[in-house]
């Protein structure tokens, strides 16, 4: 059977639908044969796509985040696929015969689907440099070492049994022209493996006489809680957002072992809340800023002016609008006509709004940046291979209920603590966050109920309206 030649816009047409339908332009042209086998592998595919999503679903994310090799291989086949589509296009123009058109529309025609052929691979190759830096940005972020004790029991139940995992989020203030690092802000997530419900218990960080673990170095030389003379200036070194800096610079203490701030600082935190930690996560403020800007900004509700600066020369105005980075710390980190639990509120309302701003779409529209920013943000001790379980976790929390605690005044003194009230205190918002009924915000939207007293004798009464937890952006104005 002899075919009519082809239109330039026929032509163009079926080389367009190429793209979606592999194999059109090839049937229509007679080869009937490779038209076949290209939507055969192209339906196949997409079938075994669909296998992957549905059998693996979040934990798919996990499993590619924590293989380094396999996130390579992926890469590699992003741009490989890209060529072979490249190719499709050019050989679906060049069999529908393009050289039976007259001079003008085949010149028309062959530049289109020359930039339609471009066209195709341009995402395939932006998928490949992105996942190109995101392999790197987890090689850089969790470069902890990995031994046998530190992987996963079980990859059916890697938590062994365990109900929680409580993870330490610490905002520190390291700089260029700043020795050490003091941990300013320092919150413990503790997540429900199995719902995703996250209570963020907050230590203020001018805690003074803070108890360390029984049985380590620091109990040992401080058997009545962390306290040294007075600073020259009047100030005090010795709160609990200075533990990580001083066990830093005393490596005698520990024998001659060097950098033990992380692993005292999360035994102290977790002695402090009657809890295990299992990893810290230590974040730059400014990093932070220059995350935020990678996203774009963020949106807040400053409920009143906040001003900053060495001579209060700067100010963050009142009112709802986008920040930038830098507003967006000075706002959560100024002291000045401020006091340290109004910055921790501050700070709440920061990561709030960043966990609830930062949309998957946003994140992958400006990935380079966002992935620059993170490798000067995060410090953290989580082992690489772990992301196969915290991936899938961390999707849980962005849907589940997230409330928090504050350990501030009149709750306890942070000069002089209730260490068994505080350990109440948390163990009753752990078992409040596995109750069906949601807990409302106080004075939120909807009418809150009077707080009951906290169930254990060690917590009094009085504190029983602050120790209720509540959902993290309580208090932050119209977020």
């Amino acid at each position: 059977m002899v075919r009519r030649a082809l239109s330039a816009g026929a032509v163009l047409g079926w080389t367009l639908l190429s793209v979606v339908v592999p194999g059109a332009a090839h049937l229509r042209a007679g080869w009937r044969k490779t038209g076949l086998t290209l939507l055969g592998l192209y339906l196949a595919g997409l079938l075994a796509l669909l296998a992957v999503a549905l059998i693996q679903g979040g934990d798919l994310a996990g499993s590619v985040a924590a293989d380094s090799g396999l996130l390579i291989a992926i890469t590699s086949g992003a741009a490989v696929l890209g060529l072979c589509w490249f190719a499709l296009v050019v050989h679906s123009f060049i069999v529908l015969k393009p050289g039976s058109l007259p001079q003008v529309p085949q010149i028309v025609a062959g530049s289109l689907a020359g930039l339609l052929a471009v066209a195709v691979i341009a995402p395939f190759g932006l998928a490949a440099q992105s996942l190109w830096i995101g392999n790197d940005t987890l090689d850089a972020v969790f470069d902890a070492p990995t031994d046998d004790k530190m992987r996963p029991a079980h990859r059916e139940d890697p938590w062994a049994g365990r109900e929680r995992v409580n993870l330490l989020v610490l905002g520190g203030d390291a700089d260029d022209n700043r020795t050490g690092v003091r941990t300013d802000s320092m919150h413990l997530a503790s997540i429900d493996v199995k719902t995703g419900n996250t209570v963020l218990l907050s230590l203020p960080r001018n805690l003074e006489y803070v108890r360390f673990k029984p049985g380590t170095p620091m109990a040992q030389k401080f058997p009545d809680g962390f306290r040294l003379p007075p600073d020259p200036g009047g100030g005090r070194s010795d709160l609990l957002n200075s533990v990580w800096e001083y066990s830093d610079a005393h490596p005698e203490i520990f024998g001659g072992r060097r950098n033990m701030g992380p692993q005292v600082l999360m035994e102290t935190i977790g002695h402090t809340l009657g809890l295990e930690v299992d990893w810290y996560v230590l974040a730059n403020m400014w990093g932070f800023a220059r995350l935020i800007d990678a996203i774009g900004g963020i949106t807040l509700t400053v409920e009143t002016d906040v001003v900053f600066g060495k001579y209060n020369e700067g100010l963050v105005k009142a009112g709802t609008r986008k920040l930038r980075g830098a507003d967006a710390m000075w706002y959560a980190r100024s002291r000045t006509n401020s006091d340290d639990y109004t910055r921790m509120r501050r700070q709440r309302c920061v990561i709030g709004a960043l966990l609830d701003q930062a949309d998957p779409q946003t994140v992958l529209t400006r990935f380079g940046e966002v992935a620059k920013a993170t490798k000067q943000l995060i410090r953290t001790d989580i082992p690489r291979v772990w992301l196969e379980h915290l991936v899938p976790l961390a999707l849980k929390v962005k849907n589940a209920k997230v409330t928090s605690v504050q350990f501030v005044p009149p709750l306890i003194k942070t000069y002089a603590p209730d260490w068994d009230k505080i350990r109440a205190v948390t163990a009753k918002a752990l078992r409040d966050s596995t109750s069906p009924k949601p807990i409302v915000a106080m004075g939120g939207q909807t009418s809150t109920p009077k707080p009951s007293r906290t169930a254990t004798p060690t917590a009094s009464p009085s504190s029983s309206p602050t120790s209720a937890p509540k959902p993290l952006t309580d208090g932050c104005g119209g977020l």
